[in-house]
């Protein structure tokens, strides 16, 4: 499945500029973990936007409810099941890989996250960073990684559409969650933050395991041979 063929689901034109935004989103991360470790209460940024996001009506809260939805179990797994046989039809086994192992592993740091800064929010709900927005927009960089590399674009073209993907998911799911209450704003760019660090991480870990296993292949292919 990860044969010579297979295509690198970190586009080489992007690793570098990618690499770095990817270690910044680290950073702030742990800095928003820090700063708002074992609190309950929102921060003057998130005061000031929950005002005027939070408690939302008809018919924007159904639209809301359906993108929360979409990070509990009953929609992200058809999502993620459906993009899984999308990049298997178009023979990207890599990009397959990427969504399993990347999203499960955004959703599963956000979680341990959460366990370990102890924010939290309505009756003691931990809070940051949000697992949903962290879910979404990781569901949209997998896609859009391998959609780069696939239509060739260059590292500025490449990143901008990159960005543009992961952002916009981002703030749709981030939106929802001020919106229904469930999270404070900087809980929603944590879980921005965290997914993208960790499928740029992921990414990279799967092309350089990819590419591994078909030297691996080709030198015992030469040694057969001789």
């Amino acid at each position: 499945m990860t044969g010579r063929s297979a295509p690198a689901v970190l586009p080489p034109s992007l690793r570098r500029r990618l690499g770095l935004l990817a270690a910044l989103a680290a950073l702030v991360v742990v800095l928003l973990g820090v700063l708002y470790a074992d609190d309950s209460k929102p921060g003057r940024v998130d005061a000031r936007i929950g005002a005027v996001v939070d408690g939302v009506g008809p018919p924007w809260r159904h639209v809301a409810l359906a993108l929360d939805f979409l990070g509990e179990p009953g929609g992200s797994v058809p999502l993620v099941v459906a993009v899984v046989v999308g990049c298997l039809l178009l023979r990207r086994p890599r990009a397959a890989v990427l969504v399993v192992a990347g999203v499960g592993m955004s959703v599963g740091t956000a979680t341990l996250l959460k366990s370990l800064v102890g924010r939290t929010i309505h009756d003691g709900n931990l809070s940051y960073p949000s697992g949903h927005t962290a879910f979404l927009t990781a569901l949209a960089l997998v896609v859009a990684l391998p959609a780069t590399g696939r239509l060739g674009l260059g590292s500025t073209a490449g990143m901008s559409l990159v960005l543009a993907v992961a952002l916009f998911a981002g703030a749709a799911m981030g939106w929802a969650q001020v919106a229904l209450g469930a999270h404070y704003p900087t809980d929603v760019l944590g879980g921005w933050c965290t997914a993208l660090a960790v499928i740029t991480a992921t990414a990279w870990l799967v092309d350089r395991t990819a590419d591994r296993l078909v030297e691996r292949k080709a030198g015992a292919g030469r040694r057969e041979r001789r």
